[in-house]
């Protein structure tokens, strides 16, 4: 008698624990996988580092359930900021690949003020930039073999200390930076032979570089690679430098300084500077 009523009690449970779920955990499970919500998506191919614009991606309409929880909803989210990873046209956008700034080894080319310029030189040669030793903040001399075809090999006073800003391989990623992170290209790419490399020059700088880019002979030269406090008294020595040889044109200026007066103030100027 007590087997049967056992049977019983269990059956009624069984009955009441099916009513629970037919009629109050499945319309909740229901409710919860049709809900939809907005994310952003994208409908056009972006790659890593490139900034995302409004063209790109699209608020969609789709079903909550099994959504990340970093998924983006809002559009303004995304717009301006930068991607840290290739994104392909269908992808939900997560927050972990956005960056609020460009990718490392764009940085530099964000930090221009105007005042001065990011300028490339080819290294024809692997002896030509320092056997690819040559790092982003290092300070190099630019040294010009038969320099104006005058039969000397020189350093020109505007170009004796330059500010490397980037190395770039012939792949075109910046290789050996010192802040690219192991995830970065060009973290994959270091041992590639660096193609050219980047400068932080002034306009008179430019001109300078861009008659011996297109005479083919230059050099790069270590000076210095330390803390970016010490790279500093370089290039203000080397803006002192630059701003004797071209003074602001005023209206009724003296004549054009001679060549050898010009390394005089050259001269002088860095000596001012105290850089060794």
């Amino acid at each position: 008698m007590s087997l049967f009523k056992n049977r019983t009690v269990v059956g009624v449970i069984c009955i009441l624990l099916s009513l629970l779920i037919c009629f109050g955990v499945t319309p909740l499970f229901n409710k919860s996988v049709s809900q939809k919500t907005e994310i952003v998506r994208v409908v056009k191919e972006i790659k890593a580092g490139e900034e995302i614009t409004k063209e790109m991606v699209q608020t969609v309409e789709v079903g909550g359930f099994g959504l990340p929880e970093n998924v983006l909803h809002q559009s303004e989210s995304v717009v301006g900021k930068y991607a840290t990873a290739d994104l392909s046209v269908g992808d939900y956008i997560l927050n972990t690949k956005l960056s609020d700034t460009p990718a490392a080894e764009n940085t530099y080319l964000y930090n221009l003020d105007g005042t001065k310029q990011a300028m490339s030189v080819t290294i024809k040669s692997f002896a030509d930039g320092l056997s690819g030793k040559l790092e982003s903040g290092d300070i190099v001399s630019v040294i010009a073999p038969d320099y104006k075809k005058q039969g000397s090999t020189v350093i020109p006073a505007e170009l004796k200390y330059v500010e490397v800003i980037a190395v770039t391989a012939g792949s075109g990623y910046d290789a050996n930076q010192r802040d690219a992170g192991p995830d970065s290209p060009s973290a994959e790419n270091e041992k590639e032979l660096p193609a050219t490399v980047t400068l932080l020059v002034s306009p008179e700088q430019s001109k300078a570089l861009a008659e011996l880019e297109s005479d083919g002979k230059l050099h790069l030269s270590l000076v210095y690679r330390g803390t970016p406090a010490n790279s500093a008294k370089f290039i203000e020595a080397q803006d002192k430098v630059v701003a004797a040889l071209y003074p602001t044109e005023q209206p009724g200026s003296a004549e054009p300084k001679s060549q050898g007066s010009e390394e005089n103030t050259a001269s002088e100027a860095t000596a001012e500077s105290g850089v060794q």
